[in-house]
């Protein structure tokens, strides 16, 4: 939210939440059906590819939150050495509103006019067209419209909302209060106008120009720079028509250089580059992965679970234990994804990275599901990726690795002994969490208890809270009837405590 609100700051279909999109259903609807039973000289292509370009809007942006995250958490290239907050992903949550407005006025343009009826596929004077006039009035007007939204009045009021994320996110870009999205659109509607009233247009032009915004918006707000010094050699005037993440990220940083849209000439004529742009694009460049302090080293649970990770969806990952049902819409692009993960790429991945103060520590997936720890036969390939985990992090110098869930099962590689006995060379510290457990059970335990009854498997947790209680002086029975009963899963087994005051 900006620092002191204006009017027009939030979207008017606010209070429908996950409704919103319900705005679009009689258009989407119309335009299906009238494809479907129009003969084919009166089909409208155009109209009719409207919703679906929506949903390909939409699939692309999370593909760059996906990738964007992801790169992320691995470190290098990264530009601003900054974490970010719930606070930031909770802001950043109604991206897709500007696609529900783009798709608002698409169809209502097409229902009260008959120049967006009966687009042609392609035309190379509208395409043309559209070049031209992006690359002068519509880059030059936002260049100044930028610098407007920075004077105190109007930043205060709408544009400080944005600037509210100084390490950005690849959606950041399309976080605006509503009265900036219509100054946006407004703009971006030049050259699609232009085609219109002069009998230019295409579905290309339109389509094209609109995937052109999202991917350079996208691009240049990742928090990590991956254009190649490669392509400014080979030709040097793309500095002037290309920016790169480094360049805008000052932007967020600095706030008063670096205004430009997608082409940073109008910042060299008017004099407002940031003068670290190129030291910070290289500096990007150079930058080398993390190398970590701490590693906890997870797996999946199920095929859907790779969309509750930090790079997946952030609607699902802030409730880990629900079901959608949407999902079950994804499940041919989740088999892919398993066979991908569990067949081909077959190593640990990055899922996220956090600083605790000066502690620096990542979480490290291994492509693996919890049925697949139940087999025999797999566990000597995951007992491989483990190992190969443990060393690699090794060769980073990371000091800790902890084993989570089934990866350090008893029955699976005695709670990590036998990595660390296979290889004696190892200088990291591999934990696999049974002091924690222990400690949770046994602060579990009311002050006052006299007798506590174990039952389950005889575990290396088993006993050392055995041993515990010994110290504590609580006597243990095996047919003691508590008062109190609490369940534990350890290693894939059930520890029971019962518990008699």
């Amino acid at each position: 939210m900006a620092t002191t609100p204006g009017i027009l700051t939030d979207w008017p279909w606010k209070n429908l939440g996950s409704f919103k999109h319900m705005i679009l259903a009689p258009w989407a609807i119309h335009s299906t059906y009238s494809f479907m039973v129009k003969e084919k000289s009166e089909r409208d292509l155009g109209y009719f590819l409207i919703f679906p370009f929506l949903l390909l809007r939409m699939l692309h942006n999370q593909i760059w939150i996906s990738f964007s995250r992801y790169r992320t958490a691995k470190g290098n290239n990264r530009i601003v050495d900054k974490g970010i907050e719930f606070e930031q992903v909770d802001r950043e949550s109604n991206w897709d509103d500007q696609i529900v407005f783009n798709g608002l006025i698409f169809y209502v343009v097409y229902t009260i006019t008959s120049l967006g009826s009966h687009f042609p596929f392609w035309r190379t004077d509208g395409v043309i067209i559209t070049m031209l006039l992006h690359a002068g009035p519509v880059e030059f007007l936002y260049y100044w419209l930028h610098r407007l939204l920075h004077h105190h009045y109007l930043y205060n009021r709408y544009h400080s909302h944005h600037h509210s994320s100084i390490a950005t996110e690849p959606i950041t870009s399309v976080i605006h209060p509503f009265a900036e999205h219509i100054a946006y659109f407004t703009l971006f509607a030049i050259p699609l106008t232009t085609t219109l009233v002069t009998r230019t247009a295409s579905i290309v032009s339109f389509a094209g120009y609109v995937t052109y915004i999202d991917l350079m918006n996208n691009m240049g707000h990742c928090n990590f720079e991956f254009i190649p010094k490669t392509l400014f050699s080979i030709f040097p005037p793309l500095k002037f028509i290309m920016y790169t993440p480094s360049f805008h990220s000052l932007h967020h940083t600095q706030f008063r250089t670096n205004y430009s849209l997608f082409m940073p000439l109008y910042d060299y004529i008017y004099d407002t580059v940031d003068k670290c742009s190129d030291t910070l694009y290289e500096a990007s460049l150079r930058r080398q992965e993390d190398s970590p302090e701490v590693v906890h080293l997870m797996h999946l649970t199920t095929p859907e679970s790779i969309y509750y990770l930090p790079f997946g969806f952030a609607s699902l990952a802030s409730k880990p234990y629900t079901c959608n049902w949407y999902l079950w819409f994804l499940c041919p692009v989740t088999i892919l994804w398993s066979v991908i993960m569990s067949s081909i790429y077959g190593h640990t991945f990055i899922s996220e990275r956090n600083t605790f103060n000066t502690l620096k520590s990542q979480s490290w997936v291994v492509p693996r599901y919890r049925i697949q720890y139940l087999f025999q036969r797999q566990r000597e390939a995951i007992n491989g990726l483990i190992e190969e985990a443990i060393i690699e992090a090794d060769k980073r110098g990371v000091k800790v690795l902890t084993l989570g869930l089934l990866n350090q099962g008893e029955e699976l590689n005695r709670n990590g002994e036998i990595y660390l006995q296979k290889n004696t060379w190892l200088k990291i510290k591999v934990v696999d969490g049974s002091s924690l457990t222990v400690a949770v059970v046994l602060n579990s335990i009311p002050q006052g208890t006299t007798q506590v009854l174990l039952r389950g498997n005889l575990t290396k947790v088993a006993y050392a809270v055995a041993f515990a209680l010994c110290q504590r002086g609580i006597q243990g029975g095996h047919n003691i009837w508590g008062l109190y009963s609490h369940g534990y899963l350890l290693s894939g087994k059930k520890l029971y405590v019962r518990i008699i005051r």
